[in-house]
């Protein structure tokens, strides 16, 4: 792979699993110095530092164990890297009620984590952007930023709001050389939307394929996973060569979800 992004510094939150894993895997390939932010067991946190690490030239790849419901916190950790070349704020949670049910405490961490931590970082990282005169800032927003579904109030809710700050952003800064943008993927196969699987076709009684087509896939109708290195790959390109004029967009990467 082309060192397109070597030199430059990347911060990916929730970065330790899933599309943010897959993220930084790409970055570091091309060149970047990534630090890793994210949850997770001791074990997977190590093992994702290691394998970063590795793609960088050896040694563990930077971590910053920063709670993305706490302000102070994501502004330490922006200062503690110093220059941002590269943000990505993929940190996300899910919980799916009818908003009836919903719990205060869900939507109140969803809002916090999905949304509130990106304006917290973008306003952290830009002025030194802007300073320099460079910076690429990517939102993992979601299909779910662009329609709605039922019983997930808060993430749609989190998610359409982190697609009107990109494009409020993107026009604060127009004039920059700077840009941001969000990227709206659809299902992606990770590990956490795989185990949705076996429990929907004990559900409605098929298969694990028919539960997966029809039911977790309903709304997608490639009837395909969006795959991890599909969405590392439009963020790769969004920070590398000839991506200049792109500002502002919501990028759909969805297998037709959003077209109707």
């Amino acid at each position: 792979m082309d060192l397109i992004l070597h030199g430059q510094n990347a911060v990916v939150t929730g970065s330790t699993s899933g599309i943010g894993l897959g993220i930084a895997r790409l970055m570091a390939q091309a060149g970047a110095r990534v630090t890793l932010n994210g949850l997770g067991k001791p074990e997977e946190v190590a093992a994702a530092r290691a394998e970063i690490g590795a793609l960088m030239g050896g040694g563990d790849a930077p971590f910053i164990h920063a709670d993305m419901t706490k302000p102070e916190e994501i502004r330490a950790m922006i200062a503690e890297i110093g220059v941002v070349d590269i943000l990505v704020n993929n940190a996300g949670i899910q919980f799916v009620s009818p908003i009836q049910d919903f719990p205060d405490e869900k939507w109140d961490a969803i809002i916090a984590i999905n949304m509130t931590s990106n304006f917290h970082a973008i306003k952290a990282a830009l002025p030194g952007m802007l300073a320099r005169g460079r910076g690429r800032i990517i939102n993992i927003a979601s299909a779910h930023g662009l329609v709605a579904s039922p019983n997930k109030a808060a993430y749609v809710a989190a998610k359409h709001g982190v697609v009107g700050m990109t494009k409020s952003v993107a026009l604060e800064i127009a004039t920059s050389p700077v840009t941001i943008n969000a990227i709206c993927p659809g299902f992606v196969r990770t590990p956490l939307a795989e185990a949705q699987v076996a429990p929907l076709a004990a559900k409605f009684g098929v298969s694990e394929e028919v539960a997966l087509r029809d039911h977790l896939l309903e709304k997608q109708p490639s009837k395909r996973w969006i795959e991890v290195e599909d969405v590392a790959r439009l963020a790769l390109w969004l920070c590398g060569p000839g991506s200049g004029a792109v500002n502002g967009a919501a990028l759909s990467i969805d297998g037709g979800w959003t077209a109707s």
